[in-house]
């Protein structure tokens, strides 16, 4: 099981922000997409870090409403930690845990090729489980 197969169940589709975009922009695409996190793109097109739920509320409470003109670039995390396509779901799982993440940007070498989420791999990962545990029970009643 690889992070391609759930991409080609999920889809490709990425939402991106430049890092000079304002935070409350951002927060628009998270709520308009029912997303919790972002890429932010340098000016070169290159992922420069991940803006999440977490890192906008993180800031708010510390700093208050004036960081909604603030851009990207100054709450998102940074460097964004990266998955490719190869990668099996089980070392992602436990990279998302290890670094108490909840979103992987997928690239190919130094292109953004998609997102998985913790949600997307535990369901993967359960969908998995329960086809297993399906084809033993049609293997026990067989015997």
């Amino acid at each position: 099981m690889t992070i391609a197969a759930i991409l080609d169940e999920k889809g490709r589709d990425v939402v991106t922000v430049s890092v000079s975009t304002p935070v409350s922009d951002a927060i628009g695409l998270l709520a308009e997409r029912r997303i919790g996190a972002v890429i932010v793109l340098d000016h070169g097109g290159a992922i420069a870090g991940v803006l999440s739920e977490r890192d906008v509320i993180g800031c708010l409470c510390r700093e208050g409403e004036g960081i909604l003109s603030y851009s990207c670039e100054r709450l998102m995390s940074a460097p964004a930690i990266t998955v490719t396509s190869d990668t099996a779901v089980l070392p992602a799982l436990a990279m998302i845990t290890r670094k108490r993440i909840r979103h992987l940007p997928v690239v190919d070498g130094d292109t953004l090729i998609g997102i998985v989420s913790i949600g997307d791999l535990v369901k993967y990962r359960i969908d998995h489980i329960e086809q297993e545990a399906e084809a033993m029970r049609a293997y026990i009643q067989a015997v």
